[in-house]
């Protein structure tokens, strides 16, 4: 059952009545910085991506606690030096909502999601203070894997994109064919160089086609270790050690995981 606005409001303003006095009285809390927090707010985040993955509410609620906290906690030390407060950051927030948002709050125009990612896009270049370039949204430290599907978004937002789809495969061919001749050549710095080609042209046709690629992989990553682990427990079960398993023996195990799998579906 949802609670009311008013009981929201007064449990946000509870947290940071705790959070004032922690700040106060906790020898933790009281020396923290933006830097002493900022590889823990990194490892939050990844929690709360696990928490959502695995589609358990209670440890979403729990993480994006955690996450909330590293939140006010920032603007809490902002505060402190007078720089902008939790308000500040709120209002902004609004602020640039209803600006992105021309469609809803103003006279713009959007029919589609599509049409609402390329107008956000070109507002955000208009913005004061914000990006000179397309790309410059593109935060440089992004997961290699995720900053590749951004890129691409934002330049096919400027209409730098495959006009049908099914050409981008053409282009995948063409990347993996360049993969196998540096493989016979044997230069390694190609070879790498030639692998992301590939690699960037993989997550493009993911893309046109509607498939998070992050999340692709990490159902691939989990099937992969449920799989492992259950070829680990039946070896164990039969009193040997994975080292002592044949690869034709792993292989059978595999299959069996793969089938008690697809039994559960």
């Amino acid at each position: 059952m949802s609670n009311s606005r008013e009981s929201k409001l007064e449990a946000f303003g509870k947290l940071l009545d705790v959070l004032d006095e922690l700040r106060e009285k906790c020898p933790w809390d009281k020396k923290q910085t933006n830097e002493s927090l900022r590889c823990n707010t990194i490892e939050e985040v990844y929690e709360l991506s696990q928490a959502l993955l695995d589609d358990n509410s209670e440890n979403i609620k729990k993480e994006l606690g955690d996450v909330l906290l590293h939140i006010i906690f920032y603007a809490k030390i902002a505060d402190e030096k007078n720089k902008f407060d939790i308000a500040d950051v709120c209002d902004a927030l609004r602020n640039k909502l209803i600006y992105r948002h021309p469609h809803v709050f103003g006279s713009g125009h959007a029919e589609t999601s599509a049409q609402v990612e390329q107008n956000w896009e070109q507002l955000k270049l208009k913005e004061k203070g914000g990006n000179k370039r397309v790309l410059d949204g593109v935060p440089a430290a992004l997961p290699s894997l995720i900053k590749a599907e951004r890129i691409q978004e934002k330049a096919a937002n400027y209409g730098f994109d495959w006009e049908k789809k099914e050409d981008v495969w053409t282009k995948v061919k063409e990347e993996l064919t360049e993969v196998q001749a540096e493989m016979t050549n044997g230069n390694a710095e190609k070879l790498e160089s030639e692998f992301g080609d590939f690699l960037f042209s993989l997550i493009n046709a993911a893309r046109l086609y509607k498939v998070n690629i992050d999340n692709a992989l990490e159902q691939t990553n989990r099937k992969f270790i449920h799989r492992f682990n259950y070829i680990e427990t039946q070896t164990e079960l039969k009193g040997k050690k994975l080292k002592e398993m044949s690869l034709s023996e792993m292989d059978a195990l595999w299959n069996e995981a793969k089938a008690l799998e697809k039994n559960r579906k």
